[in-house]
């Protein structure tokens, strides 16, 4: 039996909150999860990307952006985000916003749109849909983080395997998300680091 995808979010919920380096000094296992590598091996933060030409401002408060496309495939996206110093950084705000089920951007209001902030261990998360292809792209994610106090980060997060990937020039191997199948659609995790 295949795991769902609200019990693999309540499984990511429900991790303990260890301080990443910490975890590394004394010895302890690694997440079940890889982390973004620019967290983990002291790069810089994750890559910006551009915005595109479909972004629009005041996106609304709203975590379930599925039931604006029911019947695209389902997927959850979670992750955390981190400092430079891979500390969790709370409320921070996390803003999506994607293509459709048909490969097409609502240019009209906030269909498939949203933002959230990062609860206190740094976590967010977001029910949606896989976002179709359209000409020129490959299958992506638009996102803005922004830390408290801190720089907008601008990006876009791609899919493992996907064969437009080499083709598109916007591709970044290290804003590849890590993805798990789930019975009732996909799982996917990003940690930002911003």
């Amino acid at each position: 039996m295949t795991t769902s995808r609200r019990a693999l979010l309540s499984g990511f919920l429900a991790m303990p909150l260890v301080p990443l380096s910490a975890a590394a000094a004394v010895g302890q296992d690694a997440p079940l999860l890889p982390l973004t590598r620019a967290c983990a091996d002291g790069d810089e933060p994750t890559p910006a990307r551009e915005a595109g030409p479909f972004f629009k401002p005041n996106s609304p408060l709203k975590q379930d952006l599925y039931p604006d496309a029911p019947r695209g495939e389902r997927i959850t996206i979670a992750g955390y985000v981190l400092d430079d110093r891979c500390r969790p950084t709370p409320r921070s705000l996390v803003e999506i916003w994607q293509a459709d089920e048909n490969g097409e951007y609502d240019r009209q209001g906030f269909r498939l749109r949203g933002h959230q902030f990062a609860d206190e261990q740094g976590r967010w998360w977001f029910n949606t849909i896989v976002p179709a292809l359209y000409p020129g792209r490959t299958r992506h994610f638009h996102f803005r983080v922004q830390r408290p106090g801190g720089d907008v980060l601008t990006t876009q997060l791609f899919f493992p395997g996907e064969p437009g990937n080499a083709r598109d020039r916007i591709f970044d191997e290290t804003l590849l998300m890590t993805i798990s199948p789930a019975g009732d659609g996909r799982f996917g995790r990003f940690d930002f680091v911003v």
